[in-house]
C-alpha cells in the first residue's frame, strides 16, 4: 500500500477510535504533557483548515513550531467533543495532502500518545510501522534521539542507524525515536541507557 493510502487508514482508525470515547476519555490525559485527548484532537485540526489560515496562525505565533502547536490545541478547551470529532472527521487533508508522510507520522504518533494511557491497543500493520520508523516527524527533531544509535524492530524485519543497539516492537521503537518516555522499559540492548538520558 502507498503512503496515501496508509495515511487513510491510520485516519480511519483514529476516528473510529474517537467516536467511541465517552466524555471522560475526552478530558483524560495523553503522552503529550499538558494536552488531554481534546486538545490533541484540536491540534489535528491543522488538516481541516485552509494553508492559508494556518499560515495566519503561524504568523501570529512568530513561527514557532510550539506556539502554533499550542494554539491549535487551545481550540480544544472551547469546543464539545462532538465538534472537534466531526471537524477531524470532515477533515479534507489540505497538510497531508501535500505531505503525507509526515502527516503519517504525526497521526501515527498521536494516536498511540491517547490509546495508551486509555488502554486502548490495536493491531498496527507492519508496513505502517515501517513507513513511520523510516520517516518520523521531522517537526519532533528526531535526531536528537537516534543519532548514533541503531534501531532495530523484534516483531519484523527492520533496522537502521549504527552504534549501540535499541531493539524493541515496532511501535515502541517508533514513540522512542520523537522522545516518548514511556517506552522505554519495553526496549532493551546497550544503547537504551543514552536513549534515556536524551529523553530525560
Amino acid at each position: 500500500m502507498d503512503i496515501r493510502g496508509m495515511l487513510a487508514d491510520e485516519r480511519a482508525e483514529m476516528t473510529a477510535l474517537l467516536r467511541e470515547l465517552s466524555e471522560a476519555e475526552w478530558d483524560a490525559p495523553t503522552l503529550c504533557t499538558g494536552w488531554r485527548v481534546r486538545e490533541l484532537v484540536a491540534h489535528l485540526r491543522y488538516d481541516s483548515i485552509s494553508l492559508a489560515e494556518y499560515a495566519g496562525i503561524t504568523v501570529r505565533n512568530r513561527f514557532s513550531i510550539d506556539g502554533v502547536n499550542n494554539a491549535m490545541a487551545a481550540i480544544g478547551t472551547q469546543r464539545a467533543p462532538a465538534q472537534l470529532l466531526a471537524e477531524f472527521a470532515a477533515a479534507p487533508g489540505s497538510v497531508s495532502r501535500w505531505w503525507p508522510r509526515l502527516g503519517l507520522a504525526d497521526l501515527f504518533v498521536h494516536q498511540q500518545d491517547i490509546r495508551r494511557p486509555l488502554g486502548r491497543t490495536r493491531d498496527i500493520p507492519a508496513d505502517r510501522l515501517r513507513a513511520v520508523l523510516d520517516w518520523p516527524d521531522p517537526f519532533a527533531r528526531p535526531g536528537r534521539y537516534t543519532k548514533g544509535l541503531q534501531f532495530a524492530a523484534t516483531d519484523f524485519d527492520w533496522v537502521k542507524g549504527s552504534g549501540p543497539a535499541v531493539r524493541g516492537r515496532g511501535e515502541a521503537l517508533a514513540l522512542a525515536m520523537v522522545g516518548r518516555p514511556v517506552v522505554l522499559d519495553e526496549l532493551e540492548g546497550e544503547g537504551v541507557a543514552e536513549l534515556r538520558r536524551r529523553c530525560s
